[in-house]
């Protein structure tokens, strides 16, 4: 059978349409992958203002539990996080921080991490 020249061709725009599911694809496994990357970002980060945090209180803890915390809320905070516990256990300085991270538009978590600091007992 023979297909005059008028006669429309059913299967254009075919390869369009797999492009475009393709092109989709991977385009949300882009946004995937920078949102796995956003909230380990995050969790470093809150790591880090934990651990300075914590080690800012331990410098100060013949202080007392204010002048130890105060000190770790603000290493805390510049580095980026936010104090949200922080408690003199003797000389040991315990440190909770967290970074809130948009790892998608509309799409917002915490990251949260803890740390210790204080004398070297041997």
């Amino acid at each position: 059978m023979c297909r005059s020249v008028e006669e429309p061709h059913r299967e254009r725009g075919g390869a369009s349409v797999c492009l475009l599911v393709v092109g989709l694809a991977l385009v949300l496994a882009g946004m995937f992958g920078a949102a796995v990357g956003a909230a380990r970002a995050a969790r470093q980060q809150a790591a880090v203002a934990a651990d300075f945090g914590a080690l800012a209180g331990a410098g100060r803890a013949l202080d007392g539990d204010e002048a130890a915390c105060s000190a770790a809320a603000e290493i805390a905070g510049r580095n980026g996080g936010r104090l949200l516990v922080c408690r003199l256990d003797d000389l040991d300085v315990l440190v909770t921080a967290e970074v809130s991270v948009t790892v998608l538009p509309g799409l917002t978590r915490v990251a949260t991490a803890s740390a210790r600091a204080g004398p070297l007992r041997g």
